[in-house]
Formats: structure tokens, sequence, C-alpha cells
């Protein structure tokens, strides 16, 4: 007969248990996160392994940096946070860019990384790959966490799926130390202390005054203008956004990210006529953007002398007056404050004065015409129009195809000569203007939305993240790689006249990237004319095999720093 302490252990020994690898799996299924993009390594292996199993779909990078960026995208295109995973100090390191890339960009991703036992960490012992990962990460995201026992996993991940989506999104760090994954408790009460999270980014729902003090604004205006933003691209309130943007009768200017929100061939685009209206408009309204560089802060020679009047619309009441007098600022977010501006307009709302509207018509279609015979040329070696004439077609023929750009004549170029007809179908640098964003954007629109697609790259953006071209060919992903090859940095002319060496934004002459695809498996091409180009990109789009299409474009295309060399300073001092 067993005795009462026999009786406990045998219970005990009945208990079913769980850990922290299986608590980790348990609360990103609980929430619905059914991807993870990282790096495989020490601590983290076989928690990638065990999700794996689990029916989360894993897919493993040759660079921490590359999957954060496709974590971060994945969360602009869905609205749940990206996952990035990644292993301790340096494997953290490579993902933080990306974790303050998403930041930056709000967008909704958490980084979860391995790291060492705090009690080594703290005492500074020396451990592997020792780093206090919270604390260098803290300054560089939304918020950030660390999980030391086993019991509070379910806590850690609410709160940084919470922190990541709510208010204006953001990357969250959680810190997981290799420990944590071992610890063992009752599965019961595992279960029970894992937390879903509900409403995790409530509606912000707009003051009835700043409704009507903005709309007074704008009614006021001769030459209004609507900027429409990334933030009004990744509310998804695209329907209310298109019916808002009709009624008012207003000229709109997309940002990158916003292209397609309204069709860019919509009468009231006025994206081929930019500096015309932001010089001339009077009243601007500003729906999920910034008055950052990208557009000149609001002020000096781009804004013109007329003065203006700024309306505001952003989740955040910390953006307003941050470069100029915003004069109706309208705090909420988009989709809410949007619907309240269509309930507040009147049935009979004014269309702005039809001689303002006509200015913006005329200069658009003059720019058009002009630009046209330049994206016709059939000139081997090519130049970048005309590349990105044919590119641009085939957008057009398959609008559904998702656009991932980066560069820096590459980019500037492609964001005002390709039209784009849906929302969300471009995806490119962002504002950090960072390079890298490639291939990491291209994988992730891939996996997450399932469609086809286009990455148009600079050589030199190219180099950033050019091996996961591996892993677009592992996961047979549909994605067809354009590389405008100019041999260079800006253009592949460059002398060094000092000395030997090539000068330091030229690359290998004649670079032969496609060989690079089919290396792994995937199909390379070689394209000299617009002809071949179009015949290659065309077939990669159809056969949805992974393709690398290697543009030769003649070397002494492109300027220093695309559009923006303004921002490169020029030494004053001359050479004696």
């Amino acid at each position: 007969m067993l005795n009462t302490a026999q009786k406990t252990e045998a219970a005990g020994a009945e208990q079913e248990l769980t850990d922290g690898f299986h608590l980790v799996i348990d609360a990103l299924k609980l929430n619905g996160i059914d991807t993870i993009y990282g790096v495989p390594g020490i601590p983290i292996t076989d928690l990638g392994r065990m999700a794996q199993a689990s029916g989360i779909r894993v897919l493993s990078f040759r660079h921490e940096q590359n999957a954060g960026y496709a974590a971060a995208i994945a969360g602009f295109l869905t609205k749940k946070p990206g996952v990035c995973l990644t292993v301790s100090a340096p494997g953290f390191l490579n993902g933080l860019t990306a974790l303050a890339h998403a930041t930056t960009n709000c967008f909704p991703m958490i980084l979860v990384s391995g790291s060492s036992e705090r009690e080594i960490v703290d005492l500074q012992q020396g451990d592997y790959e020792e780093m206090d990962q919270l604390a260098v990460a803290k300054p560089l995201c939304k918020a950030a966490f660390r999980v030391l026992h086993a019991q509070d996993i379910g806590i850690g991940f609410a709160r940084a799926i919470r922190a990541a989506v709510s208010g204006r999104p953001g990357g969250v760090y959680l810190d997981l130390p290799a420990k944590l994954f071992s610890q063992v408790m009752n599965a019961e009460a595992g279960q029970k202390s894992l937390v879903k999270v509900i409403d995790p980014a409530p509606a912000q729902l707009p003051a009835p005054a700043a409704i009507k003090r903005a709309l007074d604004v704008l009614k006021s205006a001769k030459r209004p203008l609507i900027i429409l933003g990334k933030g009004a691209a990744y509310a998804q309130a695209d329907e209310a956004i298109k019916n808002f943007v009709e009624k008012s009768g207003a000229p709109f200017l997309p940002m990158s990210m916003a292209k397609g929100l309204l069709p860019d061939l919509h009468p009231q685009c006025a994206g081929a006529a930019r500096s015309t209206v932001l010089k001339d408009a009077d009243v601007v309204m500003l729906i999920g953007a910034r008055l950052n560089w990208l557009l000149s802060h609001g002020k000096g020679k781009t804004w013109g002398e007329a003065p203006k009047k700024f309306i505001q619309v952003d989740i955040e009441p910390k953006e307003m007056d941050s470069n100029v007098e915003i004069a109706a600022p309208v705090v909420g977010d988009i989709a809410s404050c949007v619907s309240a501006f269509l309930e507040a307009m009147s049935a009979n709302w004014l269309a702005p004065p039809t001689e303002w509207t006509s200015a913006v018509q005329k200069k658009r279609e003059e720019n058009v015409a002009k630009m046209a015979p330049r994206l016709m040329n059939n000139n081997s070696p090519m130049d970048y129009h005309g590349a990105l004439g044919v590119l641009r077609t085939i957008i057009k023929e398959r609008p559904d195809a998702i656009l991932v750009n980066e560069g820096a004549n590459a980019l500037d170029l492609t964001r005002g000569v390709i039209d784009m007809y849906q929302p969300r179908k471009r995806l490119d640098v962002g504002t950090w203007g960072v390079m890298g964003i490639g291939m990491g954007s291209a994988i992730a629109a891939s996996v997450e939305t399932g469609k086809p697609v286009l990455a148009i790259e600079g050589d030199s953006a190219f180099g950033f993240s050019g091996m996961e071209v591996e892993t677009i060919c592992r996961y047979k992903l549909p994605v067809c790689v354009v590389i405008l090859n100019n041999d260079g940095i800006y253009r592949g002319t460059d002398l060094n006249s000092a000395g030997s060496d090539p000068a330091t934004t030229v690359f290998v002459k004649g670079a032969r990237y496609d060989k690079m695809m089919e290396a792994f498996g995937g199909v390379g091409v070689n394209a000299t004319t617009p002809d071949e180009l179009k015949r290659a990109v065309n077939e990669a789009m159809d056969s949805g095999k992974p393709t690398l299409i290697n543009a030769v474009i003649d070397p002494a295309a492109g300027s220093e720093s695309g559009r923006i060399g303004n921002l490169n300073p020029q030494s004053v001092l001359k050479k004696k």
C-alpha cells in the first residue's frame, strides 16, 4: 500500500509538463501569428524546428537584417506584427537595424532574440555572445521587454503584440534568455498563463470639433492638395479614402508607398505635377504622411512663396507642428478620421475652382507627354528610361503584382515612371531611404500575399541582400528580380586619379548577376535591350519561377545620389 509521499510522487510523475519552447510557440499561435522570419543558431535553433513542426511557417534567411526587413514589411502588409527570430549578440545586432527601420516607418514588428544568461551578463563574466541586448534595443524601438520565467511568456508576447500594433505602430524587442526555453512547468498552468490579445489596436476616434475645423479649412481653399502617405495605405481604409478624395475634388499626391490607393492614372492624381502642386497649393491636407525630409519639412523652395495652411491627420499627437504650424490637427486612426470626414461633408460639397484643377491637369499632361519619348527608346546598352518604360507596361498589364524597389537612380526613376493601380502593391525603402530592403521585402510580399513579385534593384542596392536569392530559390517563390546594372554606385564611370585602385563608386565591369540565380537553381537572364528585358520579365512572371535578370545599363547613366544629391555635402576646398 502506497503512503502519502508515494502517492504524491506518483501523481507528479503522471502530471503533464510543458517547457519554454512550447509556450513560446503556443503564445504565437494563440495570437494568430503563423509565420516567422529568421536565422537559426544558438540558442534558438530548436525553437525554429519545433515551430515548424507545429505548423508555423519558418523561413530561414542568410542574414538576420534581411529576415528583419521581411518581418517589417509583413507587418505593413498584414497589420499584424511580423516576427523576426535571431540568435544572441551579433545576430541580434544584425536584426536591430531592421527593427529601428520598422519603428521609423511605423511598421509593426517584433524582434525575438535569444540571449546570454542575466547573472553572467550583469557581472560581465564573458558568456558566449554576452551582451545586455535589452539595454541596446531600448532607444531604437517602440518598446522592449525581457522574459525570465516560463510562466511569464504569455504576458511577454501579449505586451509585445499590443505595443507593436497599438497607436502608431512600430518595432518591439523581446529578449528570451537561453535558460528560459528549457524551464519546465505544469502544462495546464502553462496554458492558463497564455494571453490572447483582445482588440490590440483599438480605434481612436477624432474629436468632432477637429473634424469640423479641418473641413472648414479645406472648404476655404482655392488651391487644395491632399497628400497620402504610407500610413494611409497601412490603414486599409481604401474605399473610404477613395470616396473622400473624390468627394473633395482636390488633386491628390501619393507618397511612394501610398501609390495605388487610388490609381496613379486617376484624374485627380497630381503625381506627374508634384512640383507644381507643392509650390502653388494654399491648403495642404496630410493623411498618414509626415512633413519630414521627403516633403522638404514643409518649407523652403519646394513649397514656393504662397502662404499655406496645413491640415494633418495622424494617430500620434506629437507629430503635429513638428516642422511647421498645423492649422487643423486631427488626431485619430485614419479609418475613423476619414469616415468622420465623409459623414460631416455636406451633400452639396463644392469642388475646388476649375482654374486650379485645370492647371494641375494641364501640367500633368505636359510632363507625361514630355516623358513619353524617353520611355520608348530601344537603346543598347539601355538607359534607365528605356528599361523602365517596358517595366511600366508590364505592371500596367499585371496590376495585381507587387513591386519592390530600391536603389538611388533605380529608386527615384522607378517611383516616378511606373504607375500603380492597387493599394499596397509598391514596397520600397521608406522614411530612412535604407539600402538593402529589397530581397527581404520581396520574400515577405510573396509569402504574405501569394502574389507574384517584381523587384527592381539598383546594382548597389542589390549587393546588400543579394545572397537571399538562394532563399528565394529554396522556397521556390514567384519573385522576379531585375537588376539595373550600370557597373557602380550612381554610375560606373568614375575614376581614381590618385592610384590604381578602382574609384570608390565603381564595381566590376560587366558583372553577371544572373549567374548567381542560376547557381541556386533559379533562372538567370542577361538582357541588353528593352525588348529582351520585356520578354524575360514576362516569361518570369508567367512561369512563377525564381528569376534574376541582369539588365545592362549604360555605365554613364545615372546621377550622383539620384534626386537627393543636394543631401551629399560638397567640399569647398580646392586642390592645391
